[in-house]
């Protein structure tokens, strides 16, 4: 878990107040950057904006607010797919979906593989209830995989969209290779929409295999500029 130290700021009055946060620039390994202040709509939203995610325990009362000086990120039109993979969609086993069972796939991340119960988990209720709310909105979305078959929800991911970037939160698999679907179709999706990036926020091995590559902040920010239509409404 990505803890809370002595180089991180407070949200001060007038941040609480206006939705707004300090300077996100910082030398953090992970990104931390600020704590404080809450989850209400308003401020994911402006967060987002900035690039910036909460991130800290359910358990713990306070959010502590992440924002890499180094994204790592899966350009749409540049994705890998193996040849595995290409097979597997090719089989016509799976269907994917967008936004059609959002709160299967939060709870799904929430749940899969006993990630609720380890130590650090961050996704309770609480996130699930603001990430509810955000999605109603239309400022998050989900992909879902579903088996042809049985009718299962086999794995799936969501994140928020803002300017041409989809700010990945979590993914999931129940089947093999499910959660690796829903990149591909959701990169499917998003190549009709011009020069967009899936920000992945942190690098893996797997998603290092699909064509994630690393982009500096400053870059990164270009790309959360363009215009959002309903994205920008604020309760």
């Amino acid at each position: 878990m990505r803890r809370k130290n002595d180089s991180l700021r407070e949200l001060s009055e007038e941040n609480l107040r206006n939705f707004t946060f300090p300077d996100p620039h910082n030398d953090h390994p992970f990104g931390a950057f600020a704590y404080g202040g809450d989850l209400r709509v308003p401020r994911i939203i402006a967060a987002y904006k900035q690039g910036i995610f909460p991130w800290f325990s359910f358990e713990r009362d306070t959010p502590i607010w992440y924002c890499p000086m180094q994204r790592f990120v899966i350009k749409p039109s540049e994705i890998h797919v193996s040849h595995s993979l290409r097979n597997l969609i090719n089989r016509g086993e799976y269907e994917v979906s967008f936004d059609r069972d959002f709160d299967g796939v939060i709870r799904g991340c929430a749940m899969v593989n006993g990630r609720y119960m380890q130590q650090g988990a961050w996704l309770g209720e609480r996130i699930i209830t603001v990430y509810t709310h955000l999605f109603k909105r239309g400022v998050v979305h989900s992909v879902e995989v579903w088996n042809r078959k049985t009718g299962a929800l086999a794995g799936g991911l969501y994140g928020g969209y803002t300017g041409r970037c989809f700010m990945g939160e979590s993914m999931f698999s129940r089947e093999p290779s499910a959660s690796k679907l829903a990149l591909i179709g959701l990169a499917q999706k998003l190549r009709g929409m011009g020069d967009t990036i899936i920000d992945c926020q942190e690098r893996s091995d797997h998603l290092a295999s699909m064509g994630g590559r690393f982009m500096d902040y400053d870059t990164y920010l270009t790309y959360l500029t363009e215009p959002t239509g309903d994205n920008d409404k604020s309760e």
